[in-house]
């Protein structure tokens, strides 16, 4: 098998180079009309450096609870202003959506990452009372997934998480020790190994492993490999791939967002 191409997405999306710029101009339009009606925060800082910060989005009424969204781009690409507008489906029930940047590989390495999505959430917890739920796309799944790990949420965060979701979700590491990729992932054996999810204990809270049925074979793999070794929810979207996989977040009334906010 050519690990390069099997984990090589946009390669095999149609108008894959399209979904980025479309996804910015969507989001910076929901952030303005977010900001007109006073219920965005931008910019919220979470600790030091230029992409330590997060956007929250409120609803009209008082939060039921918050929804951290953790974005992908294989841990080298995007931040926070590409998402935006995927808040649309959970502010539909009234609850907040947060939504952090982190640092980007090759300046950081993903064990870096997964430290500082942490200090996030503890952040963005003080930001909304009650409930908590984590979604994350790609490299975001696997970065929600990490958060289950007994030791990286503060006792008090981790008693609020109800439920994650990690859609098209890499699981274990230790593939991408092989790819080209990793000149920028700089991944060992050890690391990849520690920051593989399905090495984890089984979470306590609820899991839902959502993957698209078009999506590469290998990101089908992973999505299987989570879910039997967590004994997790397992949702196969149909017709759907790795980039528009997602789009379930941006309707109130779609199967993701219903079960994401209700399970």
């Amino acid at each position: 098998m050519d690990l390069d191409d099997a984990y090589d997405n946009a390669g095999h999306i149609a108008g894959s180079d399209d979904y980025p710029p479309r996804w910015a101009a969507e989001a910076e339009a929901f952030r303005q009309q977010m900001g007109v009606i006073g219920r965005a925060r931008l910019g919220l800082m979470y600790g030091h450096g230029t992409r330590a910060a997060f956007d929250l989005f409120l609803p009209d009424l008082t939060p039921k609870g918050l929804l951290i969204f953790v974005h992908g781009g294989y841990w080298r690409r995007f931040d926070r202003s590409l998402w935006s507008h995927f808040a649309t489906g959970a502010l539909g029930h009234e609850w907040a959506v947060a939504m952090p940047s982190y640092d980007l590989m090759p300046r950081v390495r993903i064990s870096h990452i997964t430290r500082q999505v942490a200090q996030a959430i503890g952040v963005i917890a003080q930001e909304v009372t009650g409930p908590i739920r984590l979604v994350g796309h790609s490299a975001g799944g696997h970065l929600v997934a990490r958060m289950l790990a007994p030791e990286m949420l503060a006792a008090d965060v981790a008693g609020r998480i109800e439920h994650a979701m990690a859609i098209s979700a890499v699981s274990d590491l230790r593939p991408l020790c092989d790819l080209a990729m990793n000149a920028d992932f700089r991944l060992d054996a050890a690391e990849a190994h520690a920051e593989s999810p399905i090495f984890q204990p089984r979470p306590e809270v609820p899991v839902t492993v959502w993957v698209g049925a078009e999506e590469r074979p290998v990101f089908l793999d992973q999505s299987r490999w989570l879910a039997e070794a967590w004994r997790a929810g397992h949702i196969i979207d149909e017709g759907k791939h790795h980039f528009d996989v997602i789009d379930g977040l941006l309707d109130p009334d779609s199967a993701m967002v219903r079960r994401l906010l209700t399970l």
